[in-house]
């Protein structure tokens, strides 16, 4: 683990690398989480987290989920693509965010909300795809998941 400062100067210098884990259930819901931290604070988004030096992309997964929603889980995670990320706030004042995100979706129906962790979000909840875009409390970053031209970086026809 990084020490604060230099983890404020990888984070005021260059992109972070990170996933977001879209969790859709049987009802073809999104889980989303009212996020505690920033950036993005007081919004709902996905479950997702930074990918550590020397970690492959399934042992960041299966941590993510750990870390963030107290699961130890397998399951099969689908690419859905690359995007970029920026927020003018980070953990850190006046220092700004730039992630380089890959979002992969699983699928995930037993999921107890009230059981989740809170260490990252304060609450969960199930949510539609067409009610997610109309939410002004979920991030555009979370709804770029969901739109047609996918937002991605610039690496649209990409699979892996």
């Amino acid at each position: 683990m990084l020490d604060l400062n230099t983890f404020k100067t990888i984070v005021n210098s260059t992109p972070l690398v990170s996933i977001d884990l879209i969790i859709k259930n049987s009802n073809n819901e999104i889980l989303i989480g009212k996020r505690i931290n920033k950036p993005a604070k007081d919004y709902y988004f996905t479950i997702g987290g930074r990918v550590y030096k020397n970690e492959t992309m399934m042992d960041a997964s299966m941590r993510i989920l750990k870390e963030e929603l107290g699961l130890k889980i397998n399951c099969a995670l689908n690419f859905i693509g690359i995007f970029e990320h920026f927020y003018k706030d980070s953990i850190f004042p006046n220092v700004s965010t730039h992630y380089i995100n890959m979002a992969y979706q699983l699928n995930l129906d037993s999921a107890n909300l009230d059981a989740l962790a809170k260490t990252q979000h304060s609450s969960y909840r199930w949510i539609s795809v067409s009610d997610l875009m109309l939410k002004e409390d979920i991030h555009s970053n979370v709804k770029a998941y969901f739109k047609k031209e996918k937002n991605r970086a610039q690496i649209q026809t990409m699979t892996i």
